[in-house]
């Protein structure tokens, strides 16, 4: 079930954004952060669902957030389509109750900090014509040259996998950080693995 973007998008809501941190390289199709950078948000651009109350309510306060002059009253309407089951962004059912608890929850919450983000590296522009591959080969090619095999770089790759909507598999990372499966089995955590796991879950259920 695809989402319902036009909802978002004929209401002028913002939900990406890139970020403000100065880029160590720019190019034609993104920036490259050697620190990373936690200033990018772009929400419901994988195929991955909201599959959790956690993960339901870090998304409408992003969107209060990216939105600053939406009221508790748009908030409201905001989270009623979000929460919607049909309109393809959650995989699971929300009572008004919980709903209501959650929209109570994210409108106390102080707004002078961001959200919560991952930490990101490498980022595309929207529109940038680049196929999944050729993301793919530049995530490696610049997280791979530039960075410690570690838990850090194995992470980054995670997550751009799962933004493309590729399972990801021990081989995958170690074909974009040009190393051996065993180094990439060396440097993983339990906590780690346990979050490729997840979002392995989190595609698998779309």
């Amino acid at each position: 079930m695809s989402r319902n973007i036009k909802y978002l998008n004929n209401n002028r809501i913002v939900y990406r954004k890139y970020s403000p941190d100065p880029p160590t390289e720019e190019y034609k199709w993104g920036w490259y952060y050697a620190n990373g950078t936690y200033g990018y948000y772009s929400l419901f651009n994988s195929p991955a669902k909201i599959t959790t109350v956690k993960s339901l309510k870090w998304h409408l306060l992003t969107l209060w957030w990216l939105n600053p002059s939406m009221d508790k009253t748009k908030l409201n309407e905001l989270a009623k389509v979000i929460s919607y089951k049909k309109n393809g962004f959650i995989t699971f059912n929300v009572s008004n109750l919980m709903l209501n608890n959650i929209i109570n929850d994210v409108y106390m919450q102080d707004l002078e900090q961001p959200p919560k983000n991952k930490l990101r590296k490498v980022v595309f522009k929207d529109g940038c014509g680049l196929s999944k591959i050729q993301k793919l080969k530049i995530v490696g090619q610049l997280i791979g040259r530039k960075t410690m095999i570690d838990e850090e770089a194995i992470y980054q790759c995670m997550i751009d996998l799962n933004d493309m909507g590729k399972k990801i598999t021990i081989g995958r990372i170690a074909g974009l950080l040009d190393c051996s499966s065993r180094t990439i089995h060396r440097n993983m955590s339990k906590e780690l693995k346990k979050e490729k796991d997840l979002l392995n879950i989190e595609n698998e259920k779309i």
